[in-house]
């Protein structure tokens, strides 16, 4: 197992810091909502490494089974995450992690059923 899998948490962004988060990674391309930048405690924010907005909105209006539009969504966005900008960034979070907690953070209402949650496998997190 690698060893940063049990430190690699998801949260939801509005959810208030906690001391076991670690470093906090924003892993949305938008800015949250009714967030204030100094409430939110980020502590980097890899643009890149998050989901297209074209693919970010073929996820919101995809129709069909929802673990089926889920599991084409995770073969989609491992395909943006292997280009060069995108894996750049996710192997500086991948550094992230080895060098202690790290907490990615989404203003998904599931993260577990989100992008976030496919960054954390790719940790080798989750």
């Amino acid at each position: 197992m690698n060893p940063s899998a049990h430190r690699v948490r998801l949260r939801r962004v509005y959810d208030p810091p906690e001391p076991a988060d670690g470093t906090r990674v924003l892993v949305d391309r938008l800015w949250p909502r009714g967030l204030a930048k100094a409430d939110a405690h980020i502590d980097e924010w890899p643009k890149s490494a998050t989901p297209s907005t074209e693919l970010r909105r073929w996820f919101h209006a995809a129709d069909g089974a929802p673990d089926e539009v889920f599991e084409e969504f995770r073969h989609r966005y491992a395909a943006e995450l292997a280009e060069p900008e995108a894996a750049g960034a996710l192997d500086r979070v991948r550094d992230l992690a080895r060098e202690g907690p790290l907490t990615l953070l989404t203003a998904a209402g599931d993260p577990e059923r989100s992008h976030a949650a496919v960054l954390r496998e790719r940790l080798g997190g989750g």
